[in-house]
């Protein structure tokens, strides 16, 4: 973020506000947006990892594949008041009142932004979304084409291995 004006700041474009495409300058809310260059450069190999570099939430690691993940508020396993999206759709699950972290399978190479708000977000996103709202953002289909396989080992994440197709099947309409 360093090395953008303050002009090329404020036209950054954000949608989870008022579900509508708009410049992060004219949004009504206290937002933070986690871009594909700031994963790239932070070496996260999650996107809990990468939720730590918005400020004002807490990320906890549970376990191997567990996370608690909250804004504003006590953190545990399961926040209820927190609505997480993935290209706008909910991935709350209303039956234990929270977000299953672990199945949550997006790869980082192919996301393309992160929005975080902190704050109420409940009148636009609904009741889940009270103490803020994640929308993470992917890249769009024809970005995606191709093969992708990513390996890696570590001596905290000891083995990982993510592979992803995009091909066209059918007619291709404009």
């Amino acid at each position: 973020m360093t090395e953008f004006s303050i002009e090329e700041l404020m036209e950054i474009k954000v949608t989870s506000v008022s579900k509508k495409s708009q410049r992060l300058s004219d949004s009504a809310a206290a937002i933070f947006v986690i871009t594909r260059e700031d994963i790239r450069r932070s070496g996260v190999t999650s996107i809990p990892d990468a939720l730590r570099m918005a400020p004002g939430v807490n990320v906890a690691r549970i376990d191997a594949n567990k996370w608690a993940i909250n804004c504003r508020g006590f953190n545990s396993r399961f926040s209820p008041s927190l609505q997480v999206l993935v290209d706008g759709r909910s991935v709350y699950t209303p039956s234990f009142s929270g977000v299953y972290w672990e199945v949550t399978n997006v790869l980082l190479e192919d996301v393309d932004r992160i929005e975080v708000i902190r704050g109420p977000g409940a009148t636009i996103w609904g009741s889940n979304a009270v103490n803020g709202v994640i929308n993470i953002i992917t890249k769009r289909a024809n970005d995606t084409q191709g093969g992708f396989v990513q390996a890696s080992a570590g001596s905290v994440e000891k083995n990982m291995v993510a592979a992803r197709y995009g091909g066209v099947t059918g007619m291709v309409m404009n």
